[in-house]
């Protein structure tokens, strides 16, 4: 009895197992069924439940359209449900389709393999790709290296994608077509790259142009063309010499094996115009060139192709200092150069254009020797004098000291204002430093020359002080209107009396002249010189040191000598 129920037991334990095996559930599973019947666009089939289920002939593809698939033939479906509202088991073999992709899909994701599939329609930011059954985004940056306008030709055809990321959960896929087409162009530039070598001459297609240059087709690799290595003479733009599509000869310059990066040029095919430049532009000669460039600081003359000077703008003009280039010169101007300097090695050729044109400074000085009489317009004033512009463009200055016999120059100076037009006599012309000397008071009257016919060179004359000053003292020269300046220097031949506040305004002191030029109408005076000649002449007349006399008693019988003379 015990052995029976024991045995019933064990029984009704597998039926209860069988029973939970079979109930085990299928939805949402891919399982394997046979087909059963086909009717019309339908084919039944038979999956182990307790009804079929009827999946349209279009899901299996080309089997399904052609006819050929056949009664008893075994397939996988995907079970939506286990039983509908008409109590049919709902199957779908897309959905199956779709699992088995993800499946092989995410084999392939985790080995970073390619994958095949179709663009089959375009949605916003990019398209869809049907990869066997799995749907795809494909976003617009990565269809191709470059921006497609028109990417008609891609779709419906089977190609390879890379895959970038996968999300089961929420059935996102992200494919790019760009990094396959990068990867197998890697491989070719590479295999390009290493068939190259510096110095080599190769043909290429010019594809793109920009500023700075052009990228140039080698056959399934580009080489920058820089608009500095496209010909030796200046190339304002690439297009002046380069259209895109155009063929062209260039020569590898440099290759980086790592970057891939190659650098072109079209003007080492050519010859080195600078070679032998020395030769043939020596410095002195004079040459016509045109002016391709003008700049801030001066202006870039073409002499021949290739070959460029510069004109500072300091040797431009030998009267406009502080002007723009481009006020004296144009872009395309032909104008007529020296060439001042040459350096092979930098290579750079200085250019003078003033150098071309008559010296203003020496026309002025063969037509207005000194002591000329001079008029013209007062086109500065500063505090240390007048600028006067002259014939031929030049400038001449009057210094405060030759404004006014009388007055200090500061004061005479607030009677002229710019625009002024005023006489003044040439003193001094230095071509080379490109000054001129002007004086006012030197103008004068007759009575000047009356009033200085006493006035020579070696003569003492007695003067009044005007001004003290930290450099000097002011006088007035005897009883003439002449005003002189006695430098520090000049006050005494002892160092230690070389101060110039030892005098006052209206003091009366003796002074020798050393220099008194009357075309100029300038007198300088020295005390120190007077000292020094009474000196002298005290031990030539009353004997000399060496006879036991101090030279304070020979001075001293000097100035007794003087004094009685001035009492007869």
């Amino acid at each position: 009895m015990a052995e029976t129920q024991q045995a019933l037991k064990e029984d009704f334990e597998a039926l209860l197992m069988e029973s939970f095996q079979d109930n085990e559930p299928l939805e949402g599973t891919v399982v394997k069924g046979k087909i059963v019947a086909i009717e019309k666009d339908l084919a039944v089939i038979d999956v182990g439940l307790k009804t079929e289920g009827r999946v349209p002939l279009k899901e299996f593809g080309a089997a399904g359209r052609d006819g050929t698939l056949d009664v008893g033939s075994d397939v996988e479906v995907y079970v939506d449900r286990v039983e509908n509202a008409m109590g049919e088991a709902v199957l779908s073999r897309e959905k199956a389709r779709r699992e088995e992709s993800w499946v092989r899909l995410e084999a392939l994701y985790e080995k970073n393999e390619k994958v095949e599939g179709q663009i089959f329609n375009q949605v916003k930011g990019g398209f869809t790709v049907d990869l066997d059954g799995a749907i795809a985004f494909l976003p617009r940056s990565q269809v191709d290296i470059r921006p497609i306008r028109d990417i008609t030709p891609l779709m419906n055809v089977p190609q390879p994608f890379q895959i970038l990321k996968m999300d089961k959960r929420r059935g996102n896929i992200v494919v790019s077509r760009r990094a396959v087409l990068e990867e197998s162009r890697a491989e070719q530039r590479s295999e390009i790259v290493q068939q190259l070598e510096e110095g080599q001459v190769v043909e290429g297609v010019v594809k793109n142009i920009t500023d700075y240059g052009a990228f140039v087709d080698l056959g399934g690799i580009d080489g920058l063309l820089h608009v500095t290595d496209i010909a030796w003479r200046r190339v304002n733009h690439p297009t002046e010499v380069l259209s895109i599509g155009e063929t062209i000869k260039v020569q590898i310059i440099r290759v980086n094996q790592e970057s891939h990066r190659i650098s072109l040029g079209m003007k080492q095919l050519q010859a080195d115009p600078w070679e032998g430049i020395e030769a043939k532009y020596p410095v002195g000669a004079k040459f016509t060139g045109r002016v391709t460039n003008i700049t801030d600081y001066g202006a870039f003359v073409e002499l021949e192709p290739g070959i460029e000077g510069l004109i500072h703008v300091s040797e431009m003009s030998w009267t406009k200092k502080n002007v723009h280039p481009g006020k004296i010169v144009s872009t395309s101007q032909e104008v007529e150069v020296m060439v001042l300097e040459v350096d092979p090695e930098k290579r750079r050729i200085s250019l003078g254009l003033k150098q071309c044109l008559d010296n203003p400074w020496d026309a002025f000085a063969a037509s207005h020797p000194i002591g000329t009489e001079v008029e013209g317009e007062v086109k500065n004033k500063t505090e240390f004098g007048l600028f006067i512009g002259l014939d031929g463009d030049v400038d001449g200055m009057v210094h405060l000291s030759d404004l006014d016999w009388n007055r200090q120059g500061e004061e005479a100076l607030e009677d002229y204002n710019r625009g002024d037009v005023v006489k003044a006599v040439v003193l001094d012309i230095d071509v080379d430093k490109e000054r001129i000397s002007l004086g006012i008071k030197q103008l004068g009257s007759e009575a000047f020359e009356e009033a200085s016919s006493g006035i020579r060179k070696g003569a003492v004359i007695t003067c009044t002080v005007t001004a003290v000053k930290d450099g000097g003292i002011e006088v007035q020269v005897g009883d003439t209107e002449m005003t002189a300046f006695i430098k520090r220097s000049d006050l005494s031949r002892d160092r230690g009396d070389q101060r110039p506040e030892r005098f006052a305004a209206g003091e009366k002191v003796d002074a020798r002249v050393v220099q008194f030029d009357k075309k100029t109408r300038r007198i300088t005076l020295s005390i120190k010189a007077l000292e020094i000649a009474e000196e002298k002449e005290a031990v030539a007349q009353y004997g000399s040191s060496d006879s036991g006399a101090s030279l304070g008693d020979i001075l001293g019988a000097a100035l007794k000598g003087r004094d009685d003379e001035d009492d007869k």
